[in-house]
């Protein structure tokens, strides 16, 4: 299943950075306003360790990560909503992806200059939201008026309801709050699915401190945690500038060895991937055999069957049972066979939620 996030933040904040770091496709990072004129998208490896372990115990013939696009937007302006700046054009991008991750500015840098003037991430996170927020209740009124006739002429009973849950929403917009927060029940939530709203989309703030904050924060990122703290939302920390130089490195072990200088186990745009993963309810599992070995994503909670149709729509339409192992015995016991000697491979049937970690073997019938 593919997985899209999208970057937004207002202009020179590091965006276009973060978004070197993540993928090998270059957007131009320079000192002025609209510097990414496209949307630029790149493909990203997801960073899973447990796919190298089953690399070295299957030795198959090539291993596929799984993986995750990531669309960097143009810097927002005050007034995008409207069509100021690079406006609609950049909003309709951020419709089409899964999650938003948004960028603050938490640095004092005086030789990179701020669209607004003076630091102030809260600020910032604020214009940003009331641009997305005025353009959802944009949406949100086109469809009540579609809606409203079917309500009042026709006596449709899901037409009064889809109408009565999009007054909740376009009332909580109103109040400057996000639609993720709107009081409505989940079930509730398929009345707006067709007009993707952009602030019911999950989202991760991502913080872009200076080198010495990356471990303890700063007084900005205390702000921002301070003000999304009623959010269901994801906070991380990243040295844009920082991670920049990490990727230019050539080799792994000058990676670690730079990690393990500033105090870090790990890149933290490794992390940023892996925090999009859980803001997005997602998880892993794995096929392995000499030809290949694979990682899959999906969504938790997925059965045998929808898991299986991840690989292709006949294994989940003619799917007859699931050869499972997990993770952990496969590791413990180094192969299939020895798994299966020991008692660990399971067959599971139609109703299985698979969990994260197993590896997996379908059999179907088209």
């Amino acid at each position: 299943m593919g997985l899209q996030c999208g970057i937004v933040g207002l202009p020179n904040v590091g965006k276009s950075t973060l978004f070197n770091c993540l993928s090998n496709a270059k957007a131009q990072a320079a000192n002025f306003p609209f510097c990414t004129i496209e949307p630029n998208i790149g493909v990203i490896t997801v960073p899973d360790n447990r796919l190298s372990v089953l690399e070295q115990l299957v030795k198959p013939e090539r291993v596929v990560p799984t993986t995750v696009e990531i669309v960097d937007i143009a810097g927002l302006v005050k007034g995008a909503s409207k069509g100021e700046g690079l406006g609609n054009q950049f909003l309709g991008n951020i419709r089409d992806t899964n999650a938003i991750l948004h960028v603050l500015r938490c640095f004092d840098d005086p030789n990179v200059v701020h669209v607004d003037g003076q630091i102030n991430p809260v600020r910032d996170k604020e214009t940003i939201d009331y641009e997305l927020i005025f353009k959802d209740i944009e949406s949100v009124d086109k469809k009540i008026q579609r809606v409203e006739k079917m309500a009042k002429t026709g006596g449709d009973k899901e037409a009064k309801r889809a109408l009565e849950v999009l007054e909740i929403y376009k009332k909580h917009l109103e109040s400057g709050q996000a639609a993720r927060s709107a009081p409505v029940a989940p079930e509730d939530k398929k009345y707006i699915a067709d007009i993707h709203l952009l602030t019911a989309k999950p989202v991760m703030y991502v913080c872009n401190v200076d080198e010495a904050s990356v471990l303890t924060g700063n007084k900005y990122v205390d702000a921002v945690k301070e003000a999304v703290k009623f959010e269901e939302a994801e906070i991380i920390m990243i040295t844009a500038a920082m991670e920049a130089e990490i990727a230019s490195l050539d080799s792994y072990d000058d990676r670690q060895s730079f990690l393990k200088d500033i105090g870090l186990d790990e890149p933290g745009v490794n992390k940023l991937i892996k925090s999009a993963y859980k803001l997005l309810n997602l998880s892993t599992y794995f096929t392995a055999g000499v030809k290949e070995v694979r990682a899959w994503t999906i969504t938790q909670g997925m059965t045998a069957p929808q898991a299986a149709g991840v690989i292709h729509s006949d294994f989940e339409k003619g799917f007859i049972r699931a050869e499972v192992i997990a993770y952990d015995d496969y590791v413990k016991y180094g192969s299939e066979s020895s798994c299966r000697d020991n008692g660990k491979l399971r067959i599971e049937g139609k109703e299985y939620v698979v969990a994260d970690g197993d590896v997996m073997h379908f059999r179907f019938n088209v």
